[in-house]
């Protein structure tokens, strides 16, 4: 059976000088300081395939300051990967369009590359790799890349999963790279699902629904089944949609087991609880009962 890479890869660019003049002192951008994110106009937003007029928000990003070696010596980040602002990113370029500056997050950019590491030898959890450059803006200063590379572990070493497709079924997903690409990439999860895995099919357009109960992964034909007989229609009422799932996701908990919700989405909620405050509340408070989200963006 081939090996299923568990890849925790993270690539931290270290921009120590992302925004000095040519003297090395520090100068903030005018976009780093705390106040509202720049809007997209109705005009901008309507070029942009998929996307309706005023329906995209970003958080505000600070820019960090620099900081004394000999007092901070310690610098932590996580290790998950998240990739999806690249695609964002080259969305609006192609379209013609500044993206907003909340869109761009450089970890994101780099971590869209696949940097061929090698895995970790021995008992090493993961291996590290790094490289240092010149700055090309500020000679005074170096750029600082570090990866990292988990072990690759093989399907049948994982633990059961119990998992949970929460698929937005709303009207905006009624495109061929929306709905249809969300269909074919749940195809090929449950491709490599084993006879412990079990799944639940939850939709969400104008109202939440359970569309399958929990299956076993290799009753491939009832699960490809209901993937395939999922039609789009109708507002976006996540929150009830992530309310559902989660539900579904602790009645069918494995103590064991990787219970996880897997969110497939073009966007934004627009019925209900959704607010970003709101949301992450929600998903941090579910996360004590060892249920994880994962999300998945399409539409870019």
């Amino acid at each position: 059976m081939p090996s299923f890479k568990t890849f925790y890869r993270a690539a931290i660019l270290l921009l120590l000088a992302a925004s000095c003049n040519t003297t090395g002192s520090y100068q903030p951008l005018a976009d780093a300081t705390v106040k509202s994110e720049p809007s997209i106009s109705s005009t901008d937003s309507a070029s942009i395939a998929g996307v309706q007029p005023g329906t995209e928000e970003y958080g505000n990003i600070a820019e960090n300051s620099f900081v004394g070696a000999g007092e901070h010596p310690l610098s932590t980040f996580s290790i998950d990967v998240d990739d999806a602002a690249y695609s964002n990113v080259r969305r609006f370029i192609a379209s013609g369009l500044t993206p907003p500056a909340g869109a761009v997050r450089i970890e994101e950019l780099i971590n869209y590359f696949d940097y061929d590491y090698a895995p970790p030898q021995n008992e090493d959890p993961f291996a590290v790799y790094t490289e240092i450059s010149d700055c090309p803006w500020n000679n005074k200063h170096r750029l600082v890349h570090i990866g990292l590379k988990g072990k690759n572990i093989s399907t049948e070493s994982l633990p059961p999963a119990n998992l949970v497709f929460l698929i937005d079924v709303s009207g905006s997903m009624d495109e061929p790279n929306k709905l249809p690409l969300v269909q074919s990439s749940l195809k090929l999860l449950t491709g490599k699902l084993r006879a412990k895995d079990k799944v639940v099919i939850v939709v969400y357009a104008g109202a939440a629904g359970l569309v399958l109960p929990s299956t076993a992964g290799n009753d491939k034909t009832t699960i490809n089944r209901a993937i395939d007989e999922l039609k789009a229609g109708g507002s976006t009422a996540g929150a009830a949609g992530i309310q559902l799932a989660y539900n579904v996701a602790r009645n069918n908990f494995l103590t064991e087991g990787n219970n996880r919700v897997i969110l497939a989405t073009d966007g934004d909620f627009n019925v209900g609880a959704s607010s970003d405050d709101a949301l992450v509340n929600l998903v941090e408070e579910e996360r004590k009962s060892g249920v994880y989200l994962t999300v998945l963006g399409y539409g870019m």
